[in-house]
């Protein structure tokens, strides 16, 4: 005989595939199904476990049982930062991949704090810093509706962003074109970069951020950015829900017989 539980969750998750749940939205309170004479509370929340094993919900204190996104975002490799999206336009990276995911976005999905600090080691080595030198840290959260996709703490030289809208806490974008368009005003243009990404475990205040599924993994991203004489204008750690992004690369296969001193 099949448990109360089990019935419950395949029910659930027959809904959840019609879409008369749809991605994102939120599944009744356990206390609403219990009164709807759906089961026990231990009944309800044994159907719930099951569709968070299956991959069709996430669960997070304070935010309850949401439906997960079925397809996961583009995470575009280089066609992200290409110079014609924020120099020439207002489409700055995390707005690219939601475009070419064909998903929708509002600015406001980014929010953010910025604040002057010492800087943690990676950053110092990055920039080429003494330890305890400080920088302006800009760290940002991205939401897709109200689920976090990804965290994203950039670390900058004070010389290089005082005085620029990178130093102004207003959530959103830093202004038209973003970060890298405020530093192309300001003389220090993008050139090449280098990105370095590894999967990891969850830390419990990443769980909790990012609002995870126990054991759920992340995606750590370093990313360093310079100016085409080498002067590194931007070290940023980013932390990815891993099973929100699917990462996708195009690019020039590389001769090096043929491209000798291009950036690495």
């Amino acid at each position: 005989m099949t448990p109360k539980w089990r019935e419950l969750a395949d029910k659930l998750a027959d809904q959840i595939k019609a879409g008369e749940y749809r991605p994102g939205e939120q599944l009744p309170h356990i206390r609403e199904l219990v009164d709807a004479g759906e089961g026990s509370k231990s009944t309800v929340h044994a159907a719930y476990k099951a569709l968070e094993a299956e991959g069709l919900v996430t669960s997070s204190r304070g935010h309850g049982t949401v439906v997960r996104q079925r397809v996961p975002l583009k995470r575009l490799g280089i066609d992200r930062y290409d110079k014609v999206k924020w120099r020439d336009g207002d489409e700055v990276a995390f707005i690219a991949d939601r475009v070419a995911s064909g998903r929708a976005y509002r600015r406001n999905e980014q929010t953010q704090t910025v604040s002057l600090v010492e800087a943690p080691p990676a950053a110092s080595e990055a920039h080429g810093l003494p330890a305890g030198a400080e920088v302006y840290a800009r760290a940002r959260l991205v939401k897709e509706g109200e689920q976090p996709t990804h965290c994203l703490t950039s670390y900058y030289r004070p010389e290089h962003v005082e005085g620029t809208r990178l130093v102004d806490p207003t959530p959103g974008p830093a202004g038209r074109g973003g970060g890298f368009r405020v530093l192309y005003d300001a003389g220090y243009e993008i050139d090449h970069m280098k990105e370095r990404i590894f999967a990891r475990p969850a830390t419990a205040d990443e769980s909790k951020l990012l609002q995870l599924s126990p054991g759920e993994a992340v995606v750590e991203l370093h990313r360093t950015t310079y100016t085409a004489d080498g002067t590194v204008v931007e070290f940023a750690i980013g932390v990815h829900a891993a099973s929100r992004f699917a990462w996708e690369y195009k690019f020039q296969v590389p001769d090096s017989a043929t491209d000798k001193g291009s950036p690495q």
